[in-house]
């Protein structure tokens, strides 16, 4: 659906229709899915019906946004405890002419904001960029030809052709396949492709990864062919429900609470107004909200703000309260000096140099809080096949009688066949000593030492294909 349908479908019901038909379309057969969508599985909808359904359902897309807000991400910097502190430090200064120390503290302020804004404003954009590119294309069954049609225009009754190494573009109820098998990892963990069975009706509260006769969006044909009838697009997709509770978020509001009878006395309604206020106030300065050391900071920040009031005050008081500039002067050092100025950004930077040794993995970090929420972590309880690795092997060792042993050496691209050192070794691997070292060569060497090497690779290729 279009961004302007994103707000998520509560009542959307797992393998149903964007329009509600009879039951869930794997629970039916796929002669009675395309008579309830009115679709034709030979000649497909009509160019005139696709754009009428087109405008009624929207765009085949989950509503990612409209691209980089900049004030959005520079209002981030600025909203948190710390630097309202800091800011309120330097209007101080500045107020009672205290123009080198409030420069410094501008400066530290400036510092901190422009680094996090421009690590997060070119990360956004290169997103964004991703997100522009990943526009891919679907063949579907239109006017009884087959056409090259945009994913995000695929609608409910679109008749679509996928084949090997095609992205599913919508949930789709399979019609007819030959051999046809995806990839679901993405929606279900499951490292290993499944075999589709187009004639299969399943109960109506069977569970997503055991619906044979769908093909779901964004999954990918690992082989085979097959046609289907597309029953859901954009955010009524399995995928599309994944990102509505992904972005869906909890109340701003707290609710009074209720007696055991039910009613709802008139002091629980004050109660849930000063919670309310108390958890804006708190979100606002980022005392309850964010990563454990964002949380840390915040706390760290309000006490030492109001232990600088106190030392403000007290020097104040020895000095009888007097009004005088050298007083005031030195009363706002005083609590100045309680405040870390160079703490935040000391921070920024140290995040700013582990996100640059991330990207040199290719890795892109949206924004500096992630890194210090993901070195948190102490524990990942997940699937490992498919998730933590892609479920796939690499040869990394190849043994050649008479010959001897080949090693690929550490590589940040382990499936790119032109990437890695090689090393060789004389011996067997099982007669190898761990500790000896290994002679590094290169490819022209390799394959000009003899031919031993090349029928080998030929047929690891052959083999490799056969299966």
């Amino acid at each position: 659906m279009g961004s302007g349908d994103t707000q998520a479908q509560p009542e959307h019901i797992s393998g149903q229709s964007n329009k509600p038909i009879s039951r869930p379309a794997h629970a039916l057969k796929w002669t009675d899915v395309l008579d309830e969508l009115k679709a034709d599985g030979d000649d497909g909808l009509t160019s005139a019906d696709a754009a009428a359904r087109l405008e009624e359902h929207g765009r085949n897309e989950l509503g990612e946004g409209g691209g980089v807000n900049p004030g959005k991400i520079l209002l981030r910097q600025v909203a948190n405890a710390m630097t309202l502190i800091l800011i309120i430090a330097m209007a101080v200064s500045f107020a009672i002419a205290s123009y080198i120390e409030g420069g410094v503290v501008a400066a530290v302020i400036i510092l901190n904001i422009v680094i996090g804004f421009m690590q997060e404003y070119s990360a956004e954009k290169t997103m964004d960029s991703l997100r522009s590119l990943s526009s891919p294309t679907a063949s579907a069954v239109r006017d009884g030809k087959s056409i090259t049609a945009s994913t995000q225009e695929i609608v409910p009754g679109d008749l679509v052709e996928m084949r090997t190494g095609d992205v599913v573009p919508a949930d789709v109820r399979i019609i007819e396949a030959v051999n046809f098998e995806t990839d679901e990892a993405l929606l279900t963990g499951e490292s290993l492709p499944v075999r589709k069975d187009a004639n299969s009706v399943f109960e109506d509260l069977t569970g997503p990864g055991d619906r044979l006769n769908v093909a779901y969006s964004s999954s990918t044909v690992t082989k085979g062919r097959a046609t289907g009838i597309v029953f859901a697009t954009g955010m009524h997709t399995e995928i599309g429900s994944i990102a509505a509770a992904l972005r869906k978020k909890d109340s701003k509001f707290r609710s009074p609470k209720q007696s055991k009878d039910g009613t709802v006395k008139p002091h629980r309604y004050v109660e849930a107004t000063v919670l309310t206020v108390t958890d804006a106030v708190g979100h606002f300065l980022g005392v309850n909200v964010g990563t454990p050391l964002q949380k840390k900071l915040a706390r760290l920040a309000l006490l030492l703000f109001f232990i600088a009031i106190i030392c403000a005050i007290i020097v104040l008081g020895a000095n009888n309260f007097r009004n005088r500039q050298e007083v005031i002067i030195y009363a706002v050092a005083t609590g100045l000096s309680m405040i870390p100025a160079s703490l935040v950004v000391v921070l920024t930077i140290t995040m700013a140099a582990g996100t640059k040794r991330m990207v040199e993995r290719n890795v892109i970090v949206r924004s500096l809080r992630s890194l210090e929420a993901l070195g948190g972590v102490t524990d990942i309880c997940s699937d490992k096949t498919g998730t933590l690795t892609q479920g796939k092997m690499v040869a990394k060792k190849a043994w050649i009688p008479a010959t001897g042993t080949y090693t690929i050496g550490e590589t940040s691209e382990p499936f790119n066949p032109t990437m890695g050192n090689i090393s060789f070794s004389s011996h067997e691997p099982r007669l190898k000593d761990v500790n000896s070292e290994e002679k590094e060569t290169s490819y022209e060497e390799l394959l000009s030492e003899g031919d031993a090497i090349k029928e080998y690779l030929r047929v690891a290729s052959l083999a490799n294909l056969a299966n």
